[in-house]
């Protein structure tokens, strides 16, 4: 009989794996948590790019269970989320069950003695009764695939691989893309700079930031009066839920809330650019939500600068040492900024590795032939003792922890359940998962997604099917009721 290491396997160290080790750690499993980096902390690991920070408040980007008293502002800067990680890791005592430099080749069933082998690239195997995949969305770079980029000379640099010893100061630099990372790191760094030319395909909708420094007096409340920022995090949800989740959500029963705050924006990009030209190449397209929206309260301002240079123009080559528009105008420059984002959804498949689960099935080809699906975006048939934490029609809101803390509520009521049952196997049975996805599907045709001119948003939330799997189409409320009141037989269990 195979072996097992531990209880259970989580396949990654952000905020998914790290919040998967607490629970377990609380219920009492052996666990490892597998990293292909050297460290912890995911997302706010490898992106260190001048500007970055959360995009929402502070107070909901963080668990609600283990919240941190000390962020310096209302949106935190990215360092601050690596050491709330960090802090997270300690506190509960869970350093000791990563295991670093483990990239993940492929993970098999073994149905006789219902144990999962991981497989790393460099030979190296790992084994427990249960796997937990927790690697996340913003993982993999992608670069931009544009002609002629592998004869860049000058410093090529992508946000998520920022080289910190690189100094921009004085250079004529090129950023490419336009989405939230842009939208942080461009007004950072136009300062700086001799000239700036940002290459824009798809516009971005964006709030003006309500960003402030949070005084020592008021972080010592926090510290000191638990239930005082608990009730500013319950009103920030709040808000957030009614304005942004249910706007997107139930855009077809409530269009006036998306087309309010379109108009929000469009007049606050008024206020921002007064150069009417300008301001129509920066104004989306397409309907807001389609893409993810941003706060930003000096993006916009950037472009109202000498140095810095709108291009709306499709790119038709990149030189050795300049970016040639479709215009046949070439601009010189010594940098090129990929500020392109990752690749969500790659080839249809949420995982970076191959998971074989019963009867040699692999999910990736499942997930490529029969469109991304995933009961409470979980757990998937012919799968048995694995779990998803990031899967398809998970994400719940706009913050991260909302997705993280709804799919470990199931994830801890499943393996209970298991436990009380005193069985190796648990897995969803096919004909509750099917209810499920038919379930989904008829709840994202009420989003955003279908009913506001999407076409032209160039939006990760769209697979190659035309799904929109990225996120669960319910409010974050009837997504905790899933979590908590699901029915556990809809597992079988052996």
């Amino acid at each position: 009989m195979t072996h097992k290491e531990a209880d259970i396997i989580i396949i990654g160290s952000g905020f998914s794996g790290i919040g998967a080790g607490m629970q377990l750690k609380k219920a009492g499993y052996s666990f490892l948590i597998l990293e292909r980096a050297d460290d912890i902390g995911g997302t706010w690991r490898d992106n260190q790019y001048p500007g970055i920070a959360v995009d929402i408040t502070s107070f909901t980007y963080s668990y609600s269970f283990e919240q941190n008293p000390n962020w310096s502002r209302v949106f935190a800067k990215g360092n601050e989320l690596f050491d709330y990680a960090n802090q997270c890791v300690d506190k509960y005592n869970i350093r000791e069950n990563f295991r670093f430099n483990v990239d993940v080749d492929k993970a098999v069933f073994d149905e006789k003695n219902a144990i999962w082998t991981v497989y790393a690239k460099d030979g190296r195997t790992f084994t427990a009764s249960i796997i937990i995949s927790a690697t996340g969305a913003l993982t993999d770079p992608k670069y931009p695939e544009i002609k002629g980029i592998e004869k860049f000379k000058g410093k090529l640099i992508h946000t998520a691989r920022w080289d910190k010893n690189y100094d921009l100061n004085g250079k004529k630099v090129a950023v490419i893309g336009t989405g939230a990372t842009s939208v942080q790191l461009v007004p950072t760094i136009a300062p700086e700079l001799s000239q700036l030319y940002v290459y824009q395909r798809t516009p971005i909708w964006i709030f003006p930031k309500p960003d402030a420094s949070i005084p020592e007096s008021i972080q010592t409340v926090f510290s000191k009066l638990p239930m005082v920022q608990n009730g500013i995090r319950k009103l920030t949800d709040s808000i957030t839920e009614t304005v942004m989740v249910t706007g997107v959500v139930n855009y077809r029963q409530m269009p006036f809330i998306v087309k309010t705050l379109e108009k929000g924006c469009l007049q606050y990009l008024k206020s921002q650019v007064k150069d009417e030209t300008l301001r129509k190449k920066l104004t989306p397209n397409y309907g807001f939500g389609c893409k993810r929206p941003s706060f930003s309260s000096n993006y916009y301002a950037a472009f109202n600068r000498p140095n810095v240079e709108l291009i709306t123009e499709s790119i038709q080559e990149i030189t050795k040492d300049g970016i040639v528009s479709s215009d046949g105008k070439e601009r010189k420059i010594d940098t090129l900024i990929a500020a392109t984002g990752f690749n969500v959804m790659k080839d249809s498949n949420y995982l970076n590795y191959k998971l074989y689960g019963r009867n040699g099935a692999e999910l990736g080809d499942y997930w490529g032939k029969n469109r991304l699906q995933a009961y409470q975006g979980c757990a998937v048939p012919n799968f048995p003792n694995f779990f998803i934490i990031f899967g398809p029609y998970s994400a719940s809101g706009l913050s991260w922890f909302n997705m993280i803390e709804i799919q470990l509520q199931h994830m801890m009521r499943v393996l209970k359940e298991q436990q009380r049952r005193k069985v190796k196997t648990f897995e969803i049975k096919k004909e509750a998962h099917d209810k499920y996805f038919q379930y989904m599907l008829k709840k994202q045709k009420d989003t955003v997604f279908y009913n506001n001119n999407c076409g032209g948003s160039n939006s990760y939330y769209f697979d190659k099917f035309g799904d929109a799997p990225f996120l669960r189409p319910l409010s974050v409320s009837k997504s905790k009721w899933y979590s908590e009141h699901s029915d556990l037989e809809h597992y079988r269990y052996g």
